[in-house]
C-alpha cells in the first residue's frame, strides 16, 4: 500500500510540473527538438563535429545582437550567419593552412568579440544577452515550436535520402568516390542541416548551450552501441528523457531550464561512462 500510494504521489508531483501550459510548450519543444537532437546529432559524433555545432551556436550571437536591434524576427538571421560561418569553415579548412578545427575556433572567437562589441558598446542589449547566450526556452512562440517540428522531419527526411552518402564519407572517405558517392557534396549538406539544426535550437537553449541537446544525447548514445540505427534511435529517446528530467529539476531547484539541461545531459552521459568503463 505505501509503494502505491508512493507511486501515485510520484505521477501527482510529475503532472503538477507540466500544469502550467508554458511548460507543456517547453516539453513539446524539447521533445521535438530530440529528433534532430538524436538523428543529426549521430552524424556529428561520428564525423567528430561536436566542436563545430558549439562554434555554430556561439557564431550566430552576433546575428542575434543584431535582430533584437534591429526588431526583426531571429532565425533568418540566425541561419544566415551559422551558414555564412559553415561555409568560412569549410572554405578555410579546405584552401587554408590551418585546419577545419583551428579555422572554427578563429572563426568562433571573431564572431563573439564582434558579438561582444555589438551587444555592449553598440547597440546595449543589456540583460537581453543572457537570453541571447542561453535561450528562454518558458517563453517560445508558435513559430518555434514550428520551426522545431519542421526541422525534426527535415532531419528524418534528409537521414533517409543520404544515409549512404554520409555513412561512405564517415567511414570510407577515401573509397567513396569509387563508389560514385558524391562524399564532399554530402559533407556540405550535412554542415548545413546542423547549421539550420542550431538556429532551431537556439529559442530554447540560446547560443552557448546547443550541444546540450544536439550532441550530448548522441555522445552517450555512442558509449553504448555502434550500429547506426540503434546509435540514432537510443539518442532520440535519451533527448526526450533528458527533456522531462531538465523541465522538473529546473522547477524543483528554481534554476534556468537551458542549464538544466545542460547539466542533465552531461551528468548522465558521465555516469554511462563511468559504468562502460
Amino acid at each position: 500500500m505505501h509503494a502505491r500510494f508512493s507511486r501515485a504521489s510520484a505521477r501527482t508531483a510529475i503532472s503538477d510540473v507540466f500544469d502550467a501550459p508554458y511548460m507543456q510548450r517547453a516539453l513539446l519543444e524539447l521533445v521535438l527538438l530530440a529528433v534532430p537532437g538524436g538523428v543529426l546529432g549521430s552524424w556529428i559524433v561520428l564525423r567528430r563535429l561536436a566542436f563545430f555545432s558549439h562554434a555554430v551556436g556561439t557564431a550566430t550571437f552576433p546575428g542575434l545582437v543584431l535582430a533584437d536591434a534591429w526588431g526583426v524576427p531571429a532565425q533568418p538571421v540566425a541561419l544566415a550567419t551559422g551558414l555564412g560561418f559553415a561555409g568560412g569553415v569549410r572554405g578555410g579548412g579546405r584552401e587554408g593552412r590551418a585546419g577545419a578545427d583551428a579555422t572554427t575556433a578563429l572563426l568562433l572567437v571573431a564572431a563573439l568579440a564582434i558579438g561582444i562589441i555589438l551587444a555592449s558598446d553598440v547597440y546595449g542589449s543589456g540583460s537581453g544577452v543572457d537570453r541571447l547566450l542561453f535561450g528562454s526556452l518558458l517563453g517560445l512562440s508558435d513559430l518555434d515550436l514550428w520551426l522545431t517540428g519542421g526541422m525534426a522531419v527535415l532531419a528524418l527526411a534528409a537521414d533517409a535520402a543520404l544515409r549512404r552518402t554520409w555513412a561512405a564519407g564517415s567511414f570510407d572517405p577515401e573509397g567513396a568516390a569509387s563508389l560514385g558517392v558524391r562524399a564532399a557534396a554530402g559533407y556540405r549538406v550535412l554542415l548545413a542541416l546542423i547549421a539550420a539544426a542550431v538556429v532551431v535550437a537556439l529559442a530554447a537553449v540560446g547560443a552557448l548551450l546547443v550541444t546540450a541537446a544536439l550532441v550530448l544525447p548522441a555522445a552517450t548514445a555512442r558509449l553504448v552501441t555502434t550500429r547506426l540505427g540503434t546509435l540514432q534511435a537510443v539518442a532520440v529517446a535519451l533527448g526526450m528523457a533528458e527533456g522531462v528530467a531538465a523541465l522538473a529539476l529546473s522547477r524543483a531547484l528554481d534554476v534556468g531550464p537551458g542549464a538544466a539541461l545542460a547539466v542533465t545531459g552531461a551528468g548522465v552521459f558521465a555516469v554511462v561512462a563511468v559504468v562502460r568503463r
